[in-house]
């Protein structure tokens, strides 16, 4: 029961209705309509733009056209009373009647409250991580992974088909500068006194690699023809990385649903089938680029080179797909690994994509427009960067990876739950420090405490509420027969439980996950709020002696929080808690 959703619904039946009377014209578009909780308390308990939007459009005074809105909207069932404020806002108070129906609703629905069908089906591949298959996940990936797993969970529950899909990269020249790291680490373990090639990835997680290469093959590498060698080192060097990355993807409770090989889709020409695909609608030809701007390079010379023209879509200028010397360019697989996206007949894409990749956001839309046969909706969400911070200091390298915190050296300090918490505790738009000491901390402060403690506290006033045979109820529907009603503080906590949907969906349409994270600490806090201001000092403050029947309601209270709260926590891809060590 979404009741943001209801007052919309009414609030437009109502501008119909005006609109058919002929007291007021049709307006062309209305669709910044806001219905949201009022600053103060006592302008109603919710408030809406919508006499402001229309009198924009219309050339009318807003009171007048709020005066004719307020009419129609008073219907008793729901809103209760709707009172005209300030340049034109509509206060409406909600019946109390309502906040029981919500209540039974909550029960009811259980771990389904808050779900939608809005994506109808539709489906989205959804591609994030793809770290190169050079060493482990370490700190720079952990967000970009978190946000994109608890996107997924959220789209699918409104839903969206989702595809979790990882690009590995393993067509590049990083493979070959891997190649060349791990068995120069395969001649230092047999004992060959030489360094490591100025180019090569330092840190020590490759010498398991060279350990192994050496139980498989012994000194026989050394023996073999160069390609033949690196063709070993290369395939046993992937395979080894990609499942160190599997396995720190899922020591973060992520699973993805798809691996797709940027050296298969290389090996089955699919970049020369695209370009043939683009070059047939005339949007490949051979042509010169100007020197990158910002920058004096001496020594720039314009060359001709096979040119993608993205111009046609928007991009700043058109992007070179094969240097001059015959070889791709980095966009080229890009190019056709979007193009083969589009073939799987997706209708939904989102890249998730580091913040020093914004350079890439023109070029790849301008890809989607290009291939496009159906209506694709693509976005590009930037994750910024996250700094770890121990003992006031930021944490900088690892003696492990050399210039990186591992996800195996953040997890040694918290758990994966915190971790996954605290990378949506802001916009994926907006750096994050992520400090260990407050993350381990028992206070307000640490949201990820807050919110696992309101839980908790619900889980032993319903274990105790349960010892003493006043719970569970043996009908949800015997609340209905409860008349007393919600005190102030009681109700301040149901209307926050009452916008779970419509946070839900406004999450999920602008693909915000970190909306859900922001939703649980503001129900923590009115819960914490509301089990504080009681005069009993008894731990079970929602357990009343002498009152069966305020105790069943206050109890269902307890009930609907939680269910919301772990709601929220299982998108968040977090087991919640029922108590607290």
């Amino acid at each position: 029961m979404d009741i943001v959703n209801i007052l919309r619904d009414k609030i437009l039946n109502s501008v119909n209705e005006l609109v058919e009377e002929k007291k007021i014209q049709q307006p062309f578009k209305i669709d910044n309509i806001v219905v949201e909780r009022p600053k103060k308390q006592h302008q109603g308990d919710y408030s809406t733009n919508v006499a402001m939007v229309l009198a924009k459009a219309l050339s009318f005074n807003p009171r007048d056209i709020g005066d004719l809105i307020r009419s129609k909207l008073g219907d008793g069932e729901i809103i209760d009373a709707v009172s005209l404020d300030g340049p034109g806002f509509l206060n409406i108070k909600i019946n109390l009647k309502f906040w029981d129906s919500l209540i039974l609703d909550i029960m009811s629905n259980g771990n389904h409250y808050g779900r939608d069908s809005f994506g109808g089906e539709r489906k989205v591949n959804l591609e994030f991580v793809s770290a190169n298959p050079t060493g482990p996940l370490h700190l720079g990936h952990v967000r970009g992974a978190v946000f994109g797993d608890v996107l997924s969970r959220l789209l699918e529950f409104v839903g969206f088909q989702v595809t979790k899909e990882y690009y590995v990269n393993d067509g590049g020249a990083q493979i070959g500068i891997l190649v060349r790291t791990v068995y120069y680490r395969y001649l230092q373990k047999l004992g060959e006194d030489i360094d490591l090639p100025e180019d090569a990835y330092p840190g020590d997680y490759l010498l398991p690699i060279a350990e192994k290469l050496i139980d498989k093959y012994g000194k026989e590498l050394k023996d073999l023809e160069e390609f033949e060698r690196d063709k070993i080192v290369r395939d046993f060097s992937v395979g080894y990385m990609m499942r160190v990355i599997k396995s720190d993807l899922k020591s973060l409770n992520i699973e993805m649903d798809n691996f797709f090989s940027e050296q298969n889709m290389i090996n089955s020409n699919a970049i020369e089938t695209s370009l043939s695909t683009l070059k047939d609608k005339g949007l490949i030809y051979k042509g010169t680029i100007e020197a990158p701007k910002g920058k004096t390079y001496t020594d720039w010379q314009a060359r001709e080179q096979l040119l993608f023209k993205s111009t046609a879509f928007d991009d700043d200028i058109d992007r070179p797909i094969k240097k001059s010397d015959g070889s791709w360019t980095y966009f080229a697989p890009d190019l056709a690994y979007h193009a083969d996206k589009l073939k799987r007949g997706f209708d939904v894409v989102i890249d998730i994509l580091g913040a020093d990749h914004s350079g890439y956001v023109s070029r790849l839309k301008a890809v989607i427009k290009a291939f496009a046969k159906k209506r694709v909706e693509f976005e590009v969400k930037l994750v910024q960067l996250v700094k770890l911070v121990k003992n006031n200091k930021i944490l900088k390298m690892s003696k492990r990876a050399g210039d990186y915190i591992l996800i195996q050296d953040l997890l040694e300090e918290v758990s994966s739950d915190v971790i996954r918490f605290v990378m949506l505790s802001r916009n994926n738009d907006v750096p994050l420090d992520f400090d260990i000491d407050l993350m381990l901390s028992k206070s307000k402060d640490n949201p990820v405490f807050y919110v696992n403690y309101a839980h908790a506290r619900i889980a032993s006033v319903l274990k105790r509420a349960e010892e003493l045979n006043m719970w569970p109820l043996n009908n949800v529907k015997d609340l209905e027969k409860i008349a007393i009603p919600f005190t102030e503080n009681e109700l301040t906590l149901l209307k926050k439980l009452s916008e779970w949907p419509n946070v839900v969906r406004q999450a999920a349409k602008f693909h915000e996950p970190h909306r859900i994270a922001f939703y649980l600490n503001e129900v923590a806090s009115s819960f914490h709020s509301l089990y504080q201001s009681s005069d009993d000092s008894s731990p079970y403050r929602f357990i009343v002696d002498g009152s069966k029947e305020l105790c069943v309601k206050r109890l269902a209270l307890a009930n609907s929080t939680q269910i919301v709260i772990k709601n929220g926590l299982s998108l968040l891809g977090i087991v919640p808690l029922n108590e607290m060590y």
